[in-house]
């Protein structure tokens, strides 16, 4: 790679040497992209575009380009914000082209923006992010079959079931913690990639992709998620 051209994100940094910094990047060329950058970082959450040299993981970044005006998350947002770019930095592999999800990630950013617009901020904060967990997820080979078990039989309707991560739905007799009944499962099997969850499909997701995440994350938990329960406690003398 000499002198590519590149678009994106920057997702993450830290300071290399005295005037350099290890960038972590996420590209609409080449997804997640690893190297150093000799000046000040960008601001994150804003487009850039820079070039790019070398031929291994660790790039040079160089002939940087933010393209847009500053912005600023507070609250929710910036909690939403840092999550979507802990998990892309988590498990996006390195250079590997998601264009989806890289979309998914310049949509969900502008939804952020306006945010505090909503009336109903927590609703709309849900369905934003668990429409990119669902376009990253699927792109990342873990596209959930919502008709068929882990036997590839039909999901009943009143049948109980466990979700396992590399096997699918499995039937129980028992409740337990994350026990689903079949009925949730199939309302996502009419359900059209581009347009918003109905309410139940969102409760399903929410429970469902936190188990997934957590499982594919293994042993270290998100920072981000931590940071946001301590600031939504409510505080006390």
């Amino acid at each position: 790679m000499r002198n590519e051209s590149l678009h994106g994100y920057l997702i993450h940094h830290r300071k290399y040497r005295e005037r350099s910094h290890i960038v972590h990047l996420f590209t609409e060329e080449y997804g997640r992209m690893d190297g150093i950058l000799r000046q000040m970082p960008p601001p994150q959450y804003q487009p850039i575009t820079l070039q790019a040299t070398g031929k291994s993981e660790l790039k040079n970044f160089t002939k940087l380009e933010i393209l847009n005006h500053p912005i600023f998350f507070y609250g929710d947002a910036f909690f939403s914000g840092f999550y979507l770019n802990e998990i892309i930095l988590r498990l996006c592999p390195l250079e590997e082209p998601m264009p989806e999800t890289f979309q998914q990630y310049h949509l969900t950013l502008n939804h952020l923006q306006h945010l505090a617009e909503q009336t109903s901020q927590n609703q709309f904060l849900k369905q934003i992010l668990r429409q990119f967990e669902f376009v990253l997820l699927g792109e990342l080979g873990y596209a959930i079959d919502f008709n068929v078990d882990a036997q590839q039989q039909p999901i009943l309707v009143t049948q109980k079931y466990q979700f396992q991560l590399n096997d699918g739905f499995i039937p129980v007799s028992h409740s337990a913690s994350g026990t689903l009944l079949g009925e949730q499962i199939l309302s996502m099997s009419s359900y059209e990639k581009g347009t918003d969850f109905n309410a139940e499909q969102l409760q399903l997701l929410t429970k469902l992709y936190r188990q997934m995440i957590a499982s594919l994350l293994g042993d270290r938990p998100l920072k981000s998620r931590q940071l946001w329960i301590q600031n939504s406690q409510p505080k006390t003398n």
